[in-house]
């Protein structure tokens, strides 16, 4: 007998990419509308994402509204849409497993994108985007021609880029560095604070992610500060990237490697007793979850897994068991914080607002809705103006708030909202407070003194 909902906790299967049935798609065919038919008829993730209000529309629409009447060729849209955020299958669906509907929508999608992978259907350019460590690597010997080149304000180059790469021009992208995260640890060494409530207690391997090492070193350096300040002893660690980016492009051959090469390395950082500490939430996604969940066999993942924290969680922590030193000032212009779907998904609750809340008399209001940004969702051409679309009730929000920093866990969607709140402003003819999309560490770091406000 089925029920409405299941008031249980939801469990994630292990992804069965190695099957030979993972990647059939008649098989997939079946599923996709099975789980369609339910999510047609139950609608409470109308909200998330683009993914299904084109999906109801596509039965809606059909001939006879079912979506036995929807042709398989037209399901493409719908995976196109998902970001793979996680939020239907952590906030809002009743039929995640142990209910026996047996429902995970982004795995579902997951498996499409896997399916269309072995068809051929892939995205030049996403994969390429995909290949953080090559093109950080390589981008470090031509940083500052490479982001001239790549400034949405260049009106010379970002029109060839778009023709040719398929990146839409107005999409603003990360910029590169010389100098790595990894590097600028080696360069300069941290201490800990000898006086600080936690030292002596606390080890922490800083991952350094891809993203902080090649595209913001400034959070790395941020974090490294806060956490010696604190009293943490830290080493910087950077064994490759997670492989979030060959996650979106279903490439689960090559997350395998990267989980097996990274939790190699870093368990030998945990027998030495040190905690892992991941400075973006999609990394710390993965690693905690959605790594158990590609190569459940791997006793190294399982390791890390547990060992595994994000930076707010860390802070937060720290602070709750062994307190934080005295010293933290006020940041009267206030902070708009907007909780990433990365972060939301880890089920951890809101920890960069409890971190920014330990800081006296600084206005901290949150933001717990989806940016629209995904990764390559937010760039490339044929879908940036939809992720615009999705993340402006983000942009309105931060905007009324009017407060002098805006910070996101995920990296990519602060520069997302910062640059549309830009936007905004200019259309107003008003002047963004905001001066730069920033990670909650760095808030951190500048009411302890250790960056200039």
């Amino acid at each position: 007998m089925s029920q409405e909902g299941s008031l249980g906790a939801p469990t994630r299967h292990p992804i069965a990419w190695r099957d030979a049935q993972f990647t059939d798609a008649d098989s997939l065919d079946k599923e996709m509308r099975r789980v369609f038919d339910i999510c047609h008829g139950c609608r409470r993730c109308f909200n998330l994402c683009d993914a299904f209000p084109r999906l109801f529309d596509l039965i809606d629409n059909s001939k006879d509204e079912s979506v036995e009447s929807v042709k398989s060729d037209d399901f493409a849209s719908v995976v196109e849409a998902c970001t793979l955020c996680d939020m239907c299958f952590m906030t809002k669906c009743p039929y995640v497993p142990p209910h026996a509907f047996n429902l995970d929508f982004p795995h579902l999608i997951l498996r499409a994108r896997a399916v269309e992978a072995k068809q051929g259907k892939t995205n030049f350019t996403q994969q390429q985007l995909a290949e953080m460590d090559r093109n950080g690597k390589l981008a470090r010997f031509a940083s500052p021609v490479i982001n001239w080149a790549s400034d949405k304000d260049n009106s010379l180059t970002r029109p060839v880029i778009e023709a040719v790469t398929g990146i839409d021009r107005t999409a603003p992208l990360p910029k590169f560095h010389t100098r790595t995260f990894v590097s600028a640890d080696r360069r300069d060494p941290a201490r800990a604070n000898q006086a600080a409530p936690a030292f002596g207690k606390r080890k922490a391997a800083l991952y350094a992610t891809c993203f902080v090492n090649y595209n913001k070193p400034a959070t790395g350096m941020a974090a490294r500060a806060v956490l010696s300040h604190i009293g943490v002893e830290t080493k910087v660690a950077y064994p490759g990237c997670c492989g979030m980016p060959f996650l979106e492009q279903a490439e689960l051959e090559r997350v395998a490697a990267n989980a097996a090469k990274v939790s190699r390395e870093f368990v030998k950082l945990i027998d030495h007793g040190y905690d892992i500490v991941a400075l973006t939430a999609s990394c710390g996604l993965m690693l905690k979850f959605e790594w158990p969940l590609i190569v459940p066999e791997n006793q190294d993942v399982q390791r890390v897994a547990k060992a595994t924290f994000d930076i707010d969680q860390y802070v937060v922590d720290i602070a709750k068991k062994e307190g934080l030193p005295a010293g933290l000032r006020p940041l009267s212009e206030g902070v708009t914080v907007h909780l990433a779907c990365h972060a939301r998904a880890q089920n951890m609750g809101p920890k960069a607002a409890e971190m920014l809340r330990l800081i006296p008399d600084t206005p901290v209001d949150v933001i717990e809705r989806c940016s629209g940004h995904g990764g390559t969702f937010g760039v490339v051409k044929p879908t940036h103006a939809l992720a615009v679309k999705i993340g402006r009730p983000v942009f309105r929000s931060a905007a009324q708030q009017s407060l002098g920093h805006i910070v996101s866990d995920c990296p990519l969607a602060a520069q997302h909202i910062v640059s549309q709140v830009g936007e905004l402003a200019t259309r107003d003819g008003t002047q963004a407070k905001v001066r730069e999309p920033e990670h909650p560490i760095e808030i951190m770091a500048r009411a302890f003194g250790l960056l200039e406000n």
